[in-house]
């Protein structure tokens, strides 16, 4: 598996394979797990995803740094890859660390829909 290189092409290939709403269901358990208090519809249309979560991921960058920390942790963030970011900019940090979340979600749905 090759993972998207950005949000678009992520949603894309989710659409393609018929597997947005997975996504948005996978995102809303680890967001539950986290224990971070946001929802998305099913039928949410990506671009609110997008903007909502990076929202929300902003918040928590500035405010609650631990349940920051939480969420990665349960959606399973790679270290590395959070530690490559440019944390200068927090607006600019949320987008990229948005898009990670986002990719990992995807990676799990796609997984799960290819080997189950």
């Amino acid at each position: 598996m090759s993972l998207p290189s950005n949000f678009e092409t992520l949603i894309l290939e989710a659409n393609q394979l018929q597997l947005y709403k997975k996504l948005i269901l996978q995102l809303n358990k680890d967001l539950l797990y986290a224990n971070i208090d946001l929802e998305f519809d099913e039928n949410t249309i990506p671009s609110s995803l997008k903007l909502v979560l990076q929202d929300t991921v902003f918040h928590l960058i500035q405010n609650k740094f631990s349940d920051y920390l939480n969420l990665l942790y349960q959606v399973d963030v790679s270290e590395s890859k959070i530690r490559s970011l440019n944390g200068g900019d927090t607006l600019k940090l949320s987008e990229d660390v948005t898009f990670l979340i986002l990719q990992r979600e995807w990676q799990k749905v796609w997984y799960k829909a290819k080997y189950s």
